[in-house]
């Protein structure tokens, strides 16, 4: 009997923990988990069910393990905040599968996506016929972003970030059919003469989307 009581406490507790650990490390859906969630969730997991099924061992020897992961997950995440080419390294960057209708073979096959893939998931997004894609864009999180030629007539230009973290994104610009320069200067126009002290900007219809950076 003390057994099933102390099984059941145990596991209660260790409920309690990986509550507490998963608010820790932040509110994201499950289709958004970065390779260091996936990991830190398999791992902790691991380790609550060694510890309900071996009960005689302390649970100390499962709290700090647990306790090292978690503030190296914290770490982590702090350092892809504030660094972006460490936060494509860990989970990955968007890849424009489809640019104004015409299939990026180069891309797929970095991202080792094949058209059965693709077929997949533009019918997920009721999409059935290719020529219908405007723009595709492969997510890190394996997600297809869609856009129809339709929405571009009516909508305008894929909207991309030429901005980020107060870096200038080459690759966007050219996708948009603009320069850099362009893009300096615009700003400077409009007040914003350092790009570093930008967080985000975007450029949709002639309009202009800047956040900057906040203040510490």
């Amino acid at each position: 009997m003390v057994e099933y009581i102390t099984l059941i406490l145990r596991t209660l507790f260790l409920y309690t923990v990986i509550l507490v650990i998963f608010r820790v490390m932040g509110k994201r859906e499950i289709g958004e988990l970065s390779i260091l969630d996936l990991v830190v969730f398999i791992m902790i997991g691991e380790m609550a069910v060694t510890a309900i099924e071996y009960p005689e061992e302390p649970l100390i020897d499962t709290l700090l393990p647990m306790t090292i992961i978690v503030m190296v997950q914290v770490i982590l995440a702090i350092i892809s905040l504030k660094s972006k080419p460490f936060r494509e390294l860990v989970d990955g960057k968007p890849a424009l599968i489809i640019s104004k209708g015409k299939i990026d073979e180069n891309a797929m096959k970095r991202q080792r996506y094949n058209y059965d893939d693709l077929m997949l998931q533009l019918r997920e997004k009721d999409v059935y016929n290719m020529a219908d894609v405007e723009f595709a864009i492969l997510e890190p999180s394996g997600k297809l972003s869609v856009m129809k030629k339709e929405e571009t007539e009516q909508e305008g230009s894929l909207t991309l970030p030429l901005i980020l973290d107060g870096e200038v994104q080459i690759k966007h610009l050219e996708l948009v059919g603009k320069s850099s320069f362009w893009l300096r200067k615009e700003l400077r126009e409009r007040g914003f003469p350092n790009v570093k002290e930008i967080s985000f900007c975007s450029f949709h219809n002639g309009e202009f989307y800047i956040d900057l950076k906040d203040k510490t």
